[in-house]
């Protein structure tokens, strides 16, 4: 009875069997399908996603703080994008010196928002000794160092907000706590304070170069001259001269048959600004002479009148006068040409009437502005070009 009974079930087990092994490969088909369809659709979302983040920076003709929040507003739009926020945010810190935000607290907030909130907290010992989320955490110390080579101080807002994204066992949060015990510190030691922003005036900028260089005497006189008011003048520009009663001594009391000399461009920085100067001085006279001990040395002061090794009166040289050199007037003109530099030595002469009787040597050389190195045979590529290497590097990674 069986055997017949068998007989008569194999036949319809088998096409079961083969109709169950039909389905099942076509259902792993269509699997398939479905996941290569699901891997080409995040593919091309990656992609567009990233060539957004770039063309939203690059292709923008208006180059301001509203553009650059709008930027970020148009990222923050797109959701199917928000995996991609190491990358944007390191092309938005590129760009930012170009859009004018580099010294804006609220901007860099911003940027720190883009993160999520609470996801990369590390919840155990294991993962905040193994650095959780290790390209994020470095991309927020990005940010906190940028904002340290650009002098931006944060707030308490700024902590909070590493709080709630790393936690406080985060490489951020402990950056953020050096950054609020050093800068401010650091942020009122200039002894010469500069106004902020930084004025963009050169002729602002001078004054404060000179006022900086003639501070070592407190007497030194600041004047703004206009050329216009030199008769014959070739150049119409401004000068802002420095000089000491002291040096007006000095140039009464050198020898009139020995030239001095105007010599630059030198270099000297307001803040993160430039500015080219020039020095009139003379070599020092040989026969002069110097107290034979170091007034600097604190080690080594002697009482005058038990210790004198000479009968010689001899007097400590003011700080005009160097050891390499004796100073007598420093300027920085509009121009920094000869013709302004002739201009600056006929107004020295209205109040010095003795420098018409001592030649004048010019001594100039190459303007400081002009880059002065050897150009090696690889092609230079521009700024732009330069950018758009270093984004499609990014792009590929």
């Amino acid at each position: 009875m069986f055997s017949i009974f068998m007989r008569w079930y194999e036949p319809i087990l088998s096409i079961e069997i083969n109709r169950k092994q039909t389905s099942s490969q076509n259902s792993n088909r269509i699997d398939k399908e479905n996941d290569k369809k699901h891997e080409e659709k995040t593919r091309r979302e990656s992609i567009t996603g990233k060539e957004l983040q770039i063309s939203t920076f690059h292709t923008t003709e208006k180059k301001d703080k509203d553009t650059y929040l709008e930027c970020l507003r148009i990222y923050k739009s797109h959701i199917s994008i928000r995996s991609d926020s190491v990358i944007f945010i390191t092309i938005a810190l590129k760009y930012m010196k170009e859009f004018g935000v580099h010294k804006d607290l609220n901007v860099y907030k911003m940027l720190l928002d883009i993160f999520p909130k609470g996801t990369m907290i590390p919840r155990n010992m294991f993962q905040s000794m193994f650095m959780h989320y290790p390209k994020h955490q470095y991309c927020a110390v990005d940010i906190l160092e940028q904002m340290e080579n650009n002098g931006v101080i944060p707030d308490p807002e700024m902590e909070s907000m590493l709080l709630n994204i790393f936690g406080r066992h985060g490489i951020p949060t402990e950056k953020y706590w050096k950054m609020m015990y050093w800068l401010p510190k650091f942020k009122n030691l200039n002894p010469w304070p500069v106004p902020k922003p930084i004025p963009d005036d050169v002729l602002e900028l001078a004054k404060l170069a000179m006022i900086k260089i003639s501070s070592v005497d407190v007497r030194s006189s600041i004047t703004v001259y206009d050329t216009i008011e030199i008769e014959n003048s070739i150049e119409e520009t401004w000068i802002v001269s420095a000089i000491a009663p002291k040096q007006s001594e000095l140039l009464i009391q050198h020898n009139k048959k020995i030239p001095i000399y105007v010599e630059g461009p030198f270099r000297i920085y307001v803040a993160i600004k430039a500015v080219d100067y020039f020095v009139l001085k003379t070599k020092p006279p040989i026969c002069r002479k110097y107290p034979e001990y170091e007034p600097d040395a604190v080690d080594k002061i002697q009482n005058p009148y038990l210790s004198r090794k000479s009968k010689d009166i001899i007097l400590p040289p003011s700080v005009h006068e160097q050891v390499d050199a004796t100073i007598f007037a420093i300027c920085a003109t509009g121009t920094s040409s000869h013709d302004s530099l002739l201009s600056w030595i006929r107004f020295l002469q209205n109040e010095n009437p003795v420098l018409a009787e001592i030649p004048i040597v010019f001594t100039l050389k190459t303007s400081s502005n002009e880059k002065l190195f050897i150009e090696s045979n690889k092609p230079k590529l521009p700024s732009d070009a330069l950018k758009n290497n270093n984004d499609n590097e990014l792009l590929q990674g």
